[in-house]
């Protein structure tokens, strides 16, 4: 019994190890349409009086305006484009910081929120904190910085039951987000920490605030051609 609890365990992290290889890779060429978040988002509409629509429409990398990608880096992770999936000095930063913080501060990186969008269900754990460490390795190695940020744009929370840059433009801004401004770009990644709270079309005194300051960190990092070359 021991013997073929033993080789049953073997098989089945063998199956999960290399299925989760071949997932990340198809997903490196197929648009991502559905992820765990966005089925427990619909989940939460069951049994309200709130209609379960989703909005959420997957648009290429080439076709979303790259002021739209250059607001999320500068707003989530400036560091995207040099570091291999972790940025550790933020880590430690937040490691000093969170000591006096009521509210901890995340280090998650642009891969990472990512890996735990696509991948993982929503919770923290030990268990889904490293299985966060290997998804995020695997995209990094696999699909590379571009494919990663096209992913981005296309599956974060970006309000309610609203999924993507794409999505948010069409519903909040009334055009597709190939044309959005650079204001609008960073009102969009202004919300990101909170989107269920923060509101891109009714902006508050704060959400306003932080627009700016994404606006004048997309300045400084020097425009588009900080992210050109991904």
């Amino acid at each position: 019994m021991l013997e073929r609890a033993y080789w049953f365990c073997i098989k089945a992290f063998l199956w999960l190890f290399f299925g989760s290889i071949g997932y990340v890779i198809v997903l490196k060429y197929v648009p991502v349409w559905v992820t765990p978040l966005v089925v427990s988002r619909w989940f939460d509409t069951v049994g309200t009086d709130e209609p379960g629509r989703v909005y959420k429409k997957w648009r290429p990398y080439d076709e979303i305006s790259k002021e739209a990608a250059l607001a999320v880096v500068s707003s989530e992770d400036q560091a995207f484009p040099t570091h291999w999936g972790f940025d550790f000095d933020e880590i430690q930063d937040a490691i000093k910081e969170n000591q006096h913080r009521k509210r901890p501060r995340g280090a998650s990186t642009i891969s990472q929120q990512v890996a735990k969008n696509v991948f993982l269900w929503n919770g923290r754990s030990y268990i889904r904190k490293g299985l966060e460490v290997y998804f995020t390795v695997l995209i990094e190695l696999i699909w590379g910085k571009k494919r990663i940020l096209e992913v981005y744009l296309n599956v974060a929370e970006t309000g309610p039951m609203t999924f993507g840059v794409e999505a948010a433009s069409q519903r909040f801004y009334g055009h597709s987000a190939a044309t959005l401004s650079r204001n609008e770009a960073a009102r969009i990644a202004a919300v990101l920490p909170n989107p269920r709270q923060l509101s891109i079309q009714k902006p508050s005194n704060y959400v306003q605030r932080r627009t700016r300051q994404i606006a004048r960190q997309m300045r400084y990092l020097g425009g588009q051609k900080y992210i050109r070359n991904l």
